[in-house]
């Protein structure tokens, strides 16, 4: 039985939990998964052996003291394959690599055009014109060294098949039927409410949202259901004065059967991420989760989106940086309950036949037997 060891110093629960999805499927294909992350303690969950890392705060942070640990304890595991997630852990990924073992480097952010999209002071952004040089050169001479690459958009995987041959792609789609319950809530009696689930910030349309429920007309008694946590934190401060603040409930990081349970009392799912160079050819998750869950999404209109959103016939698109536009289109879906229900239906359907986890997974554990027969 191949022993694979998956690693990541990230704390956020929500990409934590994306990790032990891909550690699940590969425990049911037969691997023996050991997962190295940010967690409370050592143990075992649903056949996934964790080791636990400290959960520390900041890139620094980690990389001084949560990197090291993460090296040491993956070098005493002698694992016959390594799959890291984090452009931090480069290093100690090509010093497995050095030391003989399979690694894989699985990229889910465009990180140089990430960091050139946040906005920031002039000599900040100098500053970070230079670490996207150098982060973009050391990502690359690394993907040489490394066994495969594994990318979750077509935009990632483009860029670095010109460097390492054996770059793949792994859609991170939701498992079939996990935000979507038995028992369902009727169209009829569900809440006048939208939501947002994920990390909330400004970059994500938290202003945009905010302004838009404002604008709606009072005889809807909308609501904004707003899952996950503030990132930064300051970000509240900085919205709750504003006109609108009186329509948000805010509900915190859940679990995923509460997060199942918000989204099966709504009417709408949003994604309005602002158009930033590492938004617009990404492939957030929790688009196809709220399809998965049966409501329509009302999204950012960037050419990919719109695509998978008309083709599919599960929304609508429109300008994230107008909160008027964005309040019409709420305004529509929850005024016209069977054109909704509709819409929430096909991205239903379209996860069933095309957007599943389960399709993705088999990508991955084929892609894991080639890396672990080809010597």
């Amino acid at each position: 039985m191949y022993h694979i060891c998956h690693i990541t110093t990230v704390h956020s629960p929500f990409d934590t939990r994306i990790f032990l999805k891909e550690c699940r499927s590969l425990v049911e294909a037969g691997y023996r998964v050991t997962l190295i992350a940010p967690h409370t303690h050592n143990g075992t969950v649903q056949g996934v052996r964790i080791l636990a890392l400290p959960s520390v705060r900041g890139r620094i942070r980690r990389m001084l003291f949560g990197i090291p640990r993460a090296y040491m304890l993956a070098r005493e595991l002698k694992a016959d394959l390594y799959h890291f997630h984090d452009p931090e852990l480069i290093l100690a990924g090509l010093a497995l690599r050095t030391g003989g073992s399979r690694v894989i480097y699985d990229i889910h952010e465009d990180v140089p055009r990430a960091l050139l999209s946040r906005k920031s002071r002039t000599g900040v952004r100098f500053f970070k014109r230079i670490l996207s040089v150098m982060v973009e050169v050391l990502e690359n001479h690394a993907a040489r060294w490394f066994t495969a690459c594994i990318a979750v958009t077509p935009h990632i995987a483009n860029r670095f098949r010109g460097i390492q041959s054996n770059t793949f792609i792994v859609n991170n789609y939701p498992i079939l039927n996990e935000l979507n319950p038995k028992g369902r809530t009727q169209w009829s009696e569900r809440q006048n409410a939208v939501a947002y689930v994920g990390v909330i910030a400004m970059t994500r349309g938290l202003k945009e949202m905010v302004r838009a429920m404002h604008l709606l007309p009072d005889t809807l008694h909308a609501r904004l259901k707003l899952v996950g946590n503030f990132s930064p934190a300051s970000s509240r401060w900085e919205v709750e004065g504003m006109a609108g603040w009186d329509t948000v409930d805010e509900m915190g990081f859940l679990a995923r059967q509460d997060v199942r349970d918000v989204l099966d009392k709504v009417r709408i799912g949003l994604v309005l991420f602002h158009p930033l160079s590492n938004h617009t050819e990404a492939q957030p998750n929790k688009l196809f989760e709220y399809m998965s869950a049966g409501i329509p999404v009302i999204a950012s209109d960037f050419p990919r989106w719109r695509q998978l959103i008309e083709e599919e016939g599960c929304g609508i698109v429109v300008d994230p940086l107008d909160p008027h536009a964005i309040a019409r289109a709420i305004e529509y879906l929850l005024t016209h309950d069977e054109e909704a229900e509709e819409m929430g239906r096909k991205g239903q359907r379209a996860i069933e036949q095309r957007y599943d986890w389960l399709t993705e997974s088999k990508k991955l554990t084929s892609i894991y037997r080639s890396v672990l027969t080809d010597t």
